[in-house]
């Protein structure tokens, strides 16, 4: 497909960043809503994370099939099918008499936010050809998805205060339908249609093993990683992917055809990306509990606290492709989590239980901010710099899978990290102060973690194994958009 004229491109970019926000601020927005939900329908504690679980497993197990089905059927319908998908499962959700009929809600909520998604991302690759035009595309997705954090920290308090938790996902039926209309005037109804059959056995293998090991991930945080569920539903999920893998090397037209998985840079970066969200996602998790937990905020401040964090995120994420033009990809990728490392440090370290937010969070947060952007768009750019436009599809639900499942497994470790560090050390302590300071200690032995995770990336980020065709160039024309 030829890209269009910059003006619509700009149109079309505006949608599917908006596309990510409602996305990401969907997630945020209903974990805030979770205590006013158990006080309604009358829930406790497992059901309430299963709310939010059910959504994540549906979702990370979803987005590989989502990117295929795309490419094959056509990404503007499949886009428009997962929004329909994620309106009706909201209205559901607002209508949920019990728990059990919101967790199937959130699981369809999952199913269609990991189709808009994959649709979403592979028609943005179509879009903006690699280059310059992506790069700053590519980051106009990690503001929104920055700021979608926040936004929905904050919107989650605000509606449910005011209107009840059933208001949150009223919302998202309003503006998954504002988008799809959008999205019909403004996207090109002829990109997908790859050639090829469908590969139906790699399918099911596929989505089924990550559905387990998505299972086994949320719920080992919660029942123990070695109970005979965990490891049942993970011990399935792998030996699923193992048949997927098999099952790939004999169909005539696999899910993911083999030679793609052969690129080094595609491996790579894949690895890379889910490493970025494995100190990430939890990092803003922890942050909101401490802020709550030790230092007395509302959920409300809790939230607002990350403001400044999104704000630096909203700032450096459109100039990110100025860098990588100006240092190359693999230097930005490298700085990128070397600040993403330096700065969970330095937050883990700041983390006092007598503390305030000035003093603790505010200052390592914005490097954080700055952190998240780099490491964000340079994965992004490395996993699909090699994808032909009949891959695009594939190589969006291959990204997006790797930094889903990078976001449960940092969550379920990370809690658990927190959470036996916070039981030691209430063993030996007992009052309010002593509470304080034990909770504090399970969020800096987490946030240490995070930052191990995020050093470990940053050692990878070293080898040279990135796309050529990322590179500065020497003479490089201005882009149009």
């Amino acid at each position: 497909m030829t890209p269009p004229p910059p003006g619509p491109r700009r149109g079309a970019l505006a949608l599917l960043a908006s596309t990510q926000l409602l996305l990401i601020t969907d997630t945020a927005i209903v974990n805030v809503a979770l205590p006013s939900v158990g006080e309604d329908l009358g829930s406790g504690s497992a059901g309430l994370s299963w709310v939010a679980n059910a959504y994540l497993i549906a979702f990370g197990g979803l987005l590989l099939l989502g990117g295929r089905v795309a490419d094959l059927l056509g990404h503007r319908r499949v886009f428009l099918g997962g929004l329909g998908l994620l309106a009706a499962a909201s209205a559901a959700g607002g209508l949920a008499p019990g728990a059990g009929a919101l967790v199937a809600a959130r699981a369809a909520q999952g199913v269609g936010a990991a189709f808009a998604a994959a649709a979403a991302f592979a028609l943005l690759l179509l879009l903006f050809p690699d280059g310059p035009a992506r790069h700053r595309a590519l980051g106009a997705f990690a503001a929104m998805g920055g700021l979608g954090g926040v936004l929905g920290t904050v919107l989650g308090g605000v509606l449910t205060e005011a209107l009840g938790w059933r208001a949150t996902f009223w919302l998202n039926v309003l503006l998954a339908a504002v988008l799809a209309v959008l999205a019909v005037a403004v996207l090109d109804p002829r990109t997908g249609g790859a050639s090829g059959g469908f590969d139906l056995a790699g399918a099911l293998t596929a989505t089924a093993g990550l559905g387990l090991l998505a299972h086994a991930l949320v719920g080992g945080s919660e029942a123990g990683w070695l109970t005979v569920r965990t490891l049942g539903s993970g011990g399935a999920g792998l030996a699923l992917l193992l048949v997927f893998a098999a099952v790939e090397t004999r169909a005539a037209a696999p899910l993911v055809p083999p030679p793609v998985l052969a690129r080094p840079a595609l491996r790579l970066a894949n690895v890379l990306a889910a490493l970025a969200q494995t100190t990430l996602f939890p990092m803003f998790f922890l942050v909101s509990l401490y802020l709550q937990d030790v230092l007395g905020h509302t959920p409300l401040g809790g939230g607002l606290g990350l403001l400044p964090l999104s704000l630096v995120v909203v700032a450096v994420a459109p100039r990110t492709g100025r860098i990588i033009l100006r240092i190359g990809l693999h230097r930005t990728m490298t700085l990128g989590f070397v600040l993403l490392c330096a700065g969970t440090l330095w937050l883990a370290l700041a983390l006092t239980s007598d503390g305030t937010f000035a003093s603790t969070v505010l200052a390592p947060s914005l490097l954080l901010g700055a952190a998240l952007p780099l490491v964000t768009v340079t994965t992004n750019v490395a996993a699909t710099a090699e994808a032909a436009p009949a891959e695009t599809g594939l190589a969006s639900g291959l990204v997006n899978t790797s930094q889903q499942f990078g976001s449960v497994l940092g969550l379920a470790v990370l809690v658990a990290v927190a959470t036996s560090r916070t039981g030691d050390a209430l063993r030996t302590a007992a009052g309010d102060t002593a509470r304080a300071a034990a909770e504090t200690a399970g969020f800096r032995a987490a946030l240490l973690t995070g930052a191990a995770f995020a050093a470990l990336a940053a050692l990878l980020s070293v080898r040279p194994h990135l796309p050529a065709r990322t590179a500065p160039p020497k003479d490089r024309v201005p882009d149009p958009y």
